[in-house]
């Protein structure tokens, strides 16, 4: 049996601020910012995992759940196996993991899940144009269009969103997004901040 590990998620619809937030928390000591996004494009080509990762990714296929939690899970090790990670005293804050409902079942042998921060921001208009701006800064035109940014938008709400009902609702904060880095950060550590007090007095 696998170490269950101690993990708060962020989840939050395109746009919100999830990787900004987590990098934030993933620089506290005692905090490890573990982003699933991160994690695939780092995969090693020539690996299995890698492999395998592959073959589903270039074809524009969907990876199956049962192998993102298994590379997930593979990426955990090596970093408790490296030190960078300590379960014993480290919190995991998981970014881009799990995806949707079937992924949060499989993940309940991996993770404690003390906490689920969720990003929300209420003035949609705002979040497209956060996310029209990010794209014509990365210079990717195709994401720029709000129609297909609205259609990312409808496959969170339709796809992500729901994995919510998974887990207990007094496990979840609701943290708005919108407003400088710092500000949302400041919100977000109103949440992490009691959770990392309780597991020094644990």
């Amino acid at each position: 049996m696998t170490a269950t590990l101690r993990s708060l998620l962020i989840i939050g619809p395109p746009g919100v601020g999830k990787g900004t937030q987590g990098k934030v928390l993933g620089a506290i000591p005692g905090l490890v910012h573990h982003s699933s996004g991160d994690v695939f494009r780092s995969l090693d080509k020539v690996s299995d995992l890698g492999r395998t990762f592959l073959s589903y990714s270039t074809k524009g296929e969907l990876v199956p759940d049962g192998l993102t939690i298994e590379i997930w899970r593979s990426d955990a090790d090596r970093r408790i196996e490296t030190g960078e990670f300590d379960p014993a005293t480290d919190l995991l804050i998981l970014d881009g993991i799990p995806r949707n409902p079937t992924q949060a079942a499989l993940m309940d042998e991996h993770v404690d899940v003390l906490g689920i921060i969720l990003l929300v921001a209420k003035n949609e208009q705002e979040l497209i144009d956060r996310l029209r701006k990010r794209a014509e800064k990365e210079d990717r035109p195709d994401d720029a269009d709000e129609t297909v940014i609205r259609r990312r938008l409808e496959v969170y709400e339709d796809a992500t969103r729901p994995l919510l009902g998974h887990y207990d609702t007094a496990l979840i904060h609701e943290v708005d997004a919108l407003g400088t880095p710092a500000e949302v950060a400041r919100r977000v550590l109103d949440v992490v901040i009691p959770v990392q007090a309780s597991l020094a007095t644990a």
